[in-house]
């Protein structure tokens, strides 16, 4: 296909305002949280795919964590395997977890590390099980009930929370060809599987290895205001403001959490980007504009 001058043009300007951010995140770690609309939609899975290869090639070293909720929620309705959730997590007794292990080991992580490599990369897929990578425990939650006052523990079956991180897998892979595709799959000493919350397995990834980046895709343009606009160059301090006074609500305080603690854990930035733009992960790192939220300890104004 001909170029014509003014796309060959702007071809040009891309690439050369690219150019200091490709020589600035030269040989940093990048961990993208992977899911939404971007892990459904086709153009977006290929764009996707072609963003994380892309920054391998240019000498940064992407690892991408995803989730799976919906194909899970899928194959438990073909199973017949009625789905409970209590304060928006799964209930995963064993049997549920087999299917969580069988769906977001299996099928997910396959179809991801396959994309990939059909786009020129080197993936490899691994479970939080596999190298000790993900050391877990059951999630304990304690509920208020809302007639006594007094506080219950719900039982969430084979849901974990993260004990710690063993990073001599992601370490080995580091410094050569291979792009890391990480299922949030956690195990304890006794040798029981853990659900965990892929938000949570990438921010915790992204501290242990002192990453320079965290990456979480959404299904919204990033973190708003009260009339809607994306906010970004956000400090800790100025998220603090925006939970304490209720701009930030619902489905965005558990990414905005992790985003935090992940800063304050000592990555330089995370990100809260709208997956459902093409190619929202180079565009987020390599543009002047960005297209999603960016919180940084002092909250600097780009990457």
């Amino acid at each position: 296909m001909s170029l014509t001058l003014k796309s060959a043009k702007n071809i040009a300007k891309v690439l050369t305002e690219s150019l200091p951010y490709i020589q600035k995140f030269t040989g940093s770690t990048v961990v993208v949280k992977y899911g939404g609309n971007a892990m459904v939609d086709e153009t977006l899975k290929q764009g996707f795919a072609r963003d994380i290869v892309l920054m391998k090639l240019v000498g940064m070293n992407p690892i991408v964590v995803h989730g799976g909720g919906p194909q899970i929620g899928r194959v438990l309705d073909q199973l017949n395997i009625e789905s409970k959730f209590v304060d928006g997590l799964r209930v995963t007794d064993s049997q549920t977890m087999d299917v969580v292990e069988m769906v977001l080991g299996g099928l997910v992580n396959k179809e991801i590390v396959g994309l990939l490599n059909k786009n020129q990369g080197k993936a490899v897929g691994v479970t939080g099980k596999d190298g000790k990578l993900i050391k877990a425990k059951k999630l304990r939650l304690k509920r208020k009930g809302s007639a006594s006052g007094e506080h219950s523990e719900t039982d969430f079956g084979h849901v974990g929370e993260i004990v710690s991180i063993n990073t001599e897998v992601l370490e080995l892979m580091k410094n050569s060809d291979f792009i890391p595709v990480i299922a949030p799959i956690g195990t304890d000493d006794e040798g029981a599987s853990y659900n965990i919350n892929a938000d949570s397995v990438a921010g915790e990834l992204a501290k242990v290895l002192g990453a320079e980046k965290l990456i979480l895709l959404t299904n919204v343009a990033g973190v708003q205001d009260k009339k809607g606009n994306v906010l970004t160059g956000l400090s800790i301090k100025q998220v603090a403001t925006l939970i304490a006074d209720k701009t930030l609500q619902g489905g965005m305080l558990p990414k905005v959490a992790c985003a935090l603690a992940a800063v304050e854990g000592g990555v330089h930035s995370a990100h809260i980007i709208d997956g459902r733009v093409e190619h929202a992960v180079l565009l987020e790192i390599f543009t002047n504009e960005g297209v999603g939220t960016l919180i940084t300890r002092d909250g600097l104004n780009k990457n």
